[in-house]
C-alpha cells in the first residue's frame, strides 16, 4: 500500500482525502442498518477486524513477511485511542442529532492543533489557523438550525470523540511510524464490548448487510488512509479532512433518505470545501517554492 510516484505531502493529501470521503458514508450506513447501538457496534467492529486479518494474511503470503502491525508503544497508545473513539462516536450518533455530531466532531483539527502545539512543539502556520477558522464558520452555518437541546450525553460523547481522535492522530504524528493497521486491529476492542453488551438482550439488526459493508469496506479504507496520513501531514491538516464527513454526510442523507439540506447547509458545505482546497493548494505551493529554492 504505497504511493511511490507522489511526494510525501501529496501522499498525505491523497490518503486523507480518500479517508475522509470514505468516512462520510459511516453515519448513512449506520442509519440504513436500522438496529440498536450495541449490536451495530459489535458487527461493524468485528467485520473490520476480520477483514484486516485477511488483508494481513494476504500481504504475508504475497511478500513473504509480516507488515508493520503495532509499531511499539506509540502503536499501542494509538490503538487504544482509536478503539475508544469508535465507542464514543457511536454513542454520540445514537444519543444526539446527526447535526450535533458532525458539528462537535468538527473540533477535531482544533484539538489536533492544540495537542501538536503542546506536545510536539508544532506551531500551526497562519494558513492552517485561517483555514480552521473558515471551517468553523462553515460548520456553524451547516448546523445553525439543527442543534437541539436536551442531548447533553450525546453531545459530550461527540466532543470526547473529537478529542480522542485528535490525540490518536497526534500520537501517530509523534511516532512517524506506519499506523495504517492500528485502528483496524483496534476494532477488536469495541467488537468485544458491543457483543458483550448486546448478547444478553438483543443482537438483531434489520438490515445487517449495510453494516457489514460498512465494516468490511468503508471503515478499513477510511481508517487506514486517515491513520497513515500523519506520516506525511501535521495533525491539524489530517484533522481537517475528517471534516469532509461534516460536508458530505448531509448530502448522502439527502440522496438516501430524501432529507433535503437547507440552504445554510449548502452554503456551509461550500465554505468547508473551499477552505480545504485552498489550504491544500497553498501548502503544496509553499512546499514547491521551498524545494526549488
Amino acid at each position: 500500500m504505497s504511493l511511490p510516484t507522489l511526494s510525501g505531502h501529496r501522499k498525505g493529501l491523497a490518503l486523507t482525502a480518500i479517508g475522509g470521503l470514505a468516512l462520510s458514508m459511516d453515519i448513512p450506513l449506520v442509519r440504513l442498518a436500522e438496529g440498536k447501538m450495541w449490536p451495530i457496534l459489535g458487527l461493524r467492529s468485528i467485520t473490520t477486524a476480520l477483514v484486516t486479518l485477511l488483508i494481513i494474511a494476504a500481504i504475508r503470503m504475497l511478500k513473504g513477511k509480516w507488515p508493520i502491525l503495532i509499531p511499539g508503544r506509540h502503536g499501542i497508545a494509538a490503538g487504544l485511542l482509536y478503539g475508544l473513539s469508535t465507542l464514543t462516536f457511536l454513542l454520540s450518533v445514537f444519543n444526539t442529532a446527526t447535526a450535533n455530531v458532525v458539528f462537535i466532531v468538527a473540533f477535531n483539527p482544533m484539538f489536533g492543533a492544540l495537542l501538536s502545539w503542546i506536545f510536539l512543539k508544532e506551531r500551526p502556520p497562519v494558513s492552517t489557523l485561517l483555514a480552521m477558522a473558515a471551517m468553523i464558520v462553515g460548520v456553524g452555518l451547516i448546523v445553525h438550525d439543527g442543534i437541539s437541546s436536551g442531548h447533553t450525553f450525546g453531545d459530550a460523547m461527540a466532543l470526547l470523540s473529537a478529542l480522542i481522535l485528535a490525540a490518536a492522530i497526534t500520537v501517530g504524528r509523534a511516532s512517524r511510524r506506519d499506523m495504517g493497521f492500528v485502528p483496524l486491529l483496534a476494532a477488536m476492542f469495541p467488537a468485544i464490548l458491543g457483543f458483550g453488551m448486546a448478547l444478553p438482550a438483543d443482537v438483531s439488526i434489520d438490515h445487517p448487510g449495510w453494516i457489514i459493508f460498512n465494516g468490511a469496506i468503508v471503515m478499513p479504507v477510511a481508517f487506514w488512509c486517515l491513520a497513515t496520513g500523519p506520516r506525511y501531514l501535521s495533525a491539524p491538516e489530517v484533522g481537517m479532512f475528517y471534516l469532509l464527513e461534516t460536508v458530505l454526510a448531509p448530502i448522502w442523507v439527502w440522496f438516501i433518505f430524501a432529507e433535503m439540506p437547507t440552504a445554510m447547509t449548502l452554503i456551509g458545505g461550500a465554505i468547508l470545501i473551499i477552505a480545504i482546497m485552498t489550504h491544500s493548494l497553498w501548502m503544496a505551493r509553499g512546499r514547491g517554492v521551498r524545494q526549488r529554492r
